[in-house]
């Protein structure tokens, strides 16, 4: 059983600090989920995930398990240790506008918000701002390349029951908003459930370690924390 449990409902936000060794297990609650995810040092915020540099090192255009994902010191803050997707989109970053925004005053909780409003709420409540946002995971979401290089959203990628584990390999910091993708025209977004529980340190052995020498000596930065 998780030791907490939390469901961030469609086109909300939600901020968790994350303890080393922790997982947080991120389950799609319908279609077509999105999270938009920032990832921050807990000991010093200006140490943030860098999705160039992890897609880089590790060799991917997207992330997927056993991948570690790395600040920009060259250090693991999270490793991906499982999802039932082989796809997670890490190239088209988080939605700055939305189709017939709402308010709050007409549109109660059913307003409608871009995943860049939601996350800036959430950075204000820690401190942070405009000048801390940063290039997004979009967990769940796949995009597609045409030989010219143009993106599409692929539909039906995610669907209710889907999942993805991270294991924190230090303190951080998790904001998350669940607005669609960018390049999903629909407004549409489905409610996740994060759950959050101890677990075993990697070993020697650990896929993460191993993927790659780039993603090991990750983890080996950050254990020297």
């Amino acid at each position: 059983m998780p030791s907490y449990q939390h469901d961030i409902p469609g086109g909300a936000a939600w901020t968790i600090r994350l303890p080393r060794y922790h997982e947080l297990k991120l389950e799609s609650l319908g279609d077509d989920a999105n999270v938009s995810m920032l990832i921050y040092a807990a000991h010093d915020p200006l140490e943030r995930l860098n999705i160039p540099d992890t897609l880089k090192a590790q060799m991917s255009g997207c992330i997927r398990p056993p991948m570690v994902l790395m600040s920009d010191m060259g250090r693991a803050l999270v490793s991906v240790t499982g999802s039932s997707l082989d796809w997670h989109d890490a190239i088209t970053g988080h939605s700055l506008a939305v189709k017939d925004p709402s308010t709050f005053q007409i549109s109660r909780n059913d307003r409608r918000r871009s995943a860049r409003g939601l996350l800036l709420d959430e950075l204000f409540k820690l401190g942070l701002g405009e000048r801390d946002l940063h290039a997004t995971v979009n967990w769940f979401s796949k995009v597609a390349i045409s030989p010219d290089g143009t993106l599409a959203y692929v539909p039906g990628h995610a669907g209710a029951g889907d999942r993805v584990q991270l294991r924190a390999e230090q303190d951080v910091l998790v904001v998350m908003a669940t607005s669609p993708s960018p390049l999903n025209g629909r407004w549409s977004p489905s409610p996740v459930r994060a759950s959050i529980s101890p677990v075993a340190a990697p070993g020697t052995d650990d896929p993460s370690r191993t993927f790659r020498d780039e993603s090991g000596r990750a983890l080996e930065q950050a254990e020297r924390l």
